[in-house]
């Protein structure tokens, strides 16, 4: 069992909260992180590099000197690789980088990044982020009343707030919210710090922790359900 301190907005520890093992102590999986950031990386690519080949190159038409005769090499067009100016044999051409990656090996590499956020002990809970308006400096307060270091921080909240989103928007490259329904391992990975909103440790669970079905009371089990008697 992994317990972690839960903070007020004013940097107070409140209490400690146990999380649940099955996400934030799970056994991990370092080659499954590694497969899938290299999928998530790959899958920012836009893949847009282009370079022309010799066909695509204007110019080119005409025969540069007849074949025989000149005591040169033999060339057919002034576009070709080997000239200055003319296509290009093996360049890059626009493909399509994506990765699909299963669903249950998105769901496990999420786990085994919160995991080692655990286990390197940068992984906090927050009670609340309530503003009362957009002010970037209330929120830079919050940030340094927890013990985050002032290192890059992924705010992992239950829903993001236009006032919350706006107060972290001139803080790009320090601070990042993002829902729970949308958080996954890459995200977890990228940033060394990771403070999540108390709300949305319920959101993680039920995405995360495989549906179980309620156990059948002990009525039900003497229940003997039999045919209709009919007259």
């Amino acid at each position: 069992m992994s317990q972690v301190s839960l903070y007020t907005q004013a940097g107070k520890e409140k209490k400690k909260v146990t999380l649940n093992k099955e996400i934030f102590s799970a056994p991990i999986n370092e080659r499954l992180l590694a497969l899938v950031e290299k999928a998530f990386s790959a899958n920012l690519r836009h893949g847009t590099a282009s370079t022309k080949t010799r066909g695509e190159v204007r110019g080119g038409g005409k025969k540069p000197w007849r074949q025989k005769g000149t005591g040169r090499a033999r060339h057919g067009s002034i576009r070709s690789p080997i000239w200055r100016g003319g296509g290009i044999a093996f360049g890059p051409r626009p493909r399509d980088y994506f990765v699909q990656l299963p669903q249950s090996m998105k769901e496990g590499a999420l786990i085994s990044a919160l995991s080692l956020r655990v286990k390197d002990k940068n992984l906090f809970l927050l009670e609340e982020a309530k503003l009362k308006e957009p002010k970037t400096k209330e929120f830079v307060e919050i940030l340094e009343a927890l013990p985050l270091n002032k290192k890059r921080t992924l705010f992992v909240v239950k829903e993001a707030g236009p006032f919350l989103v706006r107060s972290a928007r001139n803080l790009s490259g320090l601070v990042e919210i993002k829902q729970a329904r949308e958080l996954n391992a890459y995200h977890v990975l990228h940033w060394p710090k990771i403070l999540i909103e108390e709300e949305a440790l319920g959101v993680l669970e039920s995405r995360l922790l495989p549906a179980r079905e309620e156990p059948e009371t002990p009525e039900d089990a003497q229940t003997v359900k039999g045919p209709k008697d009919t007259k």
